[in-house]
């Protein structure tokens, strides 16, 4: 099925109940007018391309194992699971520069020691993207308690070139975890949602565009007004493709709560409910990303490990 999704110009006045509409409809939507420096964002693919073309004794320079807890670095292709079953795509992690504090996800980012051109582009990245995280989220009616100090992890993921092969996917079914995720494609598609009735719906790539859908976290917070809406990656190209997702989630050590009156919890894809869910959004994103790299879960603390 090849609907368009909805297009939202932040420039216009009627761009809060624009989102506010696709939201309710099927949790994706398009941004454009957002103010994302289009040099900064070229630059970024850029120096992504240059490091994917590497070989992989190279890459593995800031392999994953060597951030530790902080979860940052490359991993191979196979080396990520979604529902228990590898994707068919290699990718770095990265998210706010800090120093290691022995919280899980939370430390300095890993970058290539002899090419300052990924580091030069993904530091201010992460800082244009922060903020025009906040732009949307206020627009959405987060309160802003809830993301004073948001959770930023941001990927680049590349897809082999020659197509999704014996019935695997560049990624499988799922939602994301937090409150908005922002994505940049380059100009291969692949992206596809699972509309309200059932059926699949491109969100192939629109120049100067980010398209961006809600997380568990929004879905609790609106009470199941908004759903996290399912997307899989089906990977159909002979040249590749790159894919830049930015999640902006709530603070480390916020309780999401859950209105009195919500809607009645949807069958998920995986059995899940975010309602249920107690503690911190930070217990409930690393027992999310344990299950994505079981490999590493070993090193997280005895109560993140779970």
């Amino acid at each position: 099925m090849n609907a368009v999704l909805p297009i939202v110009d932040l420039g216009d006045d009627g761009a809060a109940a624009t989102i506010d509409a696709a939201c309710r409809d099927v949790g994706f939507f398009y941004v454009v007018g957002h103010g994302v420096d289009e040099d900064l964002q070229q630059r970024l693919e850029d120096a992504a391309r240059a490091f994917f073309a590497r070989p992989d004794a190279e890459k593995t320079t800031i392999a994953m194992d060597r951030g530790g807890i902080a979860w940052r670095g490359w991993f191979p292709v196979g080396g990520e699971l979604t529902s228990g079953v590898p994707d068919r795509k290699e990718g770095i992690y990265f998210g706010a520069e800090r120093p290691a504090t022995g919280r899980p996800l939370e430390g300095p980012n890993l970058f290539p020691p002899d090419s300052p051109d990924l580091r030069d582009a993904v530091l201010p990245f992460l800082d244009q993207m922060t903020a025009l995280g906040h732009r949307l989220v206020r627009m959405l009616g987060v309160d802003d308690a809830l993301v004073r100090d948001p959770t930023i992890l941001f990927r680049i993921f590349h897809y082999p070139p020659g197509g999704d092969v014996d019935g695997e996917w560049g990624v499988g079914e799922h939602t994301d975890y937090g409150i908005l995720t922002m994505l940049r494609q380059d100009a291969t598609a692949g992206l596809q949602v699972r509309a309200r009735d059932g059926s699949w719906i491109d969100a192939p790539p629109i120049e100067g565009s980010f398209v961006c859908n809600i997380g568990d976290m929004l879905e609790r917070l609106s009470g199941g007004a908004y759903r996290s809406t399912p997307h899989r990656v089906r990977n159909t190209s002979s040249v590749g493709r790159l894919s830049f997702p930015f999640f902006f989630d709530p603070s480390w050590d916020a309780v999401v709560p859950v209105p009195e009156e919500s809607l009645p919890p949807e069958q998920r894809w995986d059995g899940a409910d975010p309602f249920t869910f107690e503690g911190t959004y930070g217990d409930y994103l690393t027992a999310k990303v344990a299950k994505v790299f079981p490999a590493l879960a070993s090193s997280l603390p005895p109560k993140a490990d779970r």
